[in-house]
Formats: C-alpha cells, structure tokens, sequence
C-alpha cells in the first residue's frame, strides 16, 4: 500500500532521521520541536565539540529541512532566511532563559538538510537513511553543517 505524507509527516520523519544520527554521534536530544511565543526550534541537542584540550560540552540548536526530490531551494537550504536565523536566535536566547542550568554551555546553530529518494537506498548510504513506511521512498540525511549561522 503507497501513502503519500504531507509536508508536516515528511518533516517530523525528516527530524527523526536526524535524532536517530545525532545519537550514533554521541548526542543528546534534549527536545524536539521546542516552541515559544517567539518561534519553534527543530531540535536541541547536548553534545562534545573540538579537539584536545578544546574539547567541551555544547548545545547546538538545529533547524531540520527536509525535501523532496525536484525541490527547488538547494534542499532547503534557501529557505533558511537572514529573517529565520534572528527568529531561530530569539528562540534559542528565550530556550537558555527557561533554562538557565544549561546558560553556561558554548551553544551554535546547525542545520540538517534531509532529502527524499524513491526506490531502495545503496548499502553505503544504509547509516543516514530512514525508510518512509508504507512507502517505497527513503530519507537521507544529505548535509550536516555545524555551526552555519
């Protein structure tokens, strides 16, 4: 039986695909689809970041874009605006303010690009794809970027 998901399904699964790789990464998703007054934040995760001596605990807080094939804003990537980045910014600002234990973390913006695919995925690609059910489409986790904004 073939389903056809809705923008808002795609992106929860989307959102799960990126859950599920950050846990692989040592990660820890503190909430998903955070909300204010001010905005929703994807995902905000603990993790370590650097290298050596550098090396600490961080919060990141990611935007997740997830979309078809065909899709015509870089996957999503366009679609995250000066305007989105400030409304992210405020969100994050207000998230550390209900949750001063977390104040003190370095803290950067990441966004997830996720990118759908029909047909069956290639064993190399078997880590970073979530099978859409009842579907003969995937998920794959296309672009990570740390700290893009």
């Amino acid at each position: 039986m073939q389903t056809e998901f809705g923008n808002q399904e795609l992106g929860n699964l989307g959102e799960q695909l990126v859950c599920d790789w950050l846990h692989r990464q040592h990660c820890q998703v503190l909430h998903r689809q955070w909300h204010s007054r001010f905005g929703e934040i994807d995902l905000i995760a603990k993790g370590r970041s650097g290298r050596g001596k550098l090396r600490c605990e961080m919060l990141a807080f990611i935007e997740v874009k997830t979309r078809s094939q065909g899709n015509w804003d870089a996957n999503g990537l366009l679609a995250l605006t000066r305007s989105k980045q400030n409304k992210i910014r405020t969100t994050a600002r207000y998230f550390l303010v209900r949750h001063p234990h977390l104040g003190d973390l370095p803290c950067r913006f990441d966004v997830a690009l996720v990118s759908c695919h029909a047909g069956e995925p290639n064993a190399l690609e078997q880590k970073l794809v979530l099978s859409i059910p009842n579907s003969s489409k995937y998920l794959k986790l296309q672009t990570y970027l740390s700290d893009a904004f």
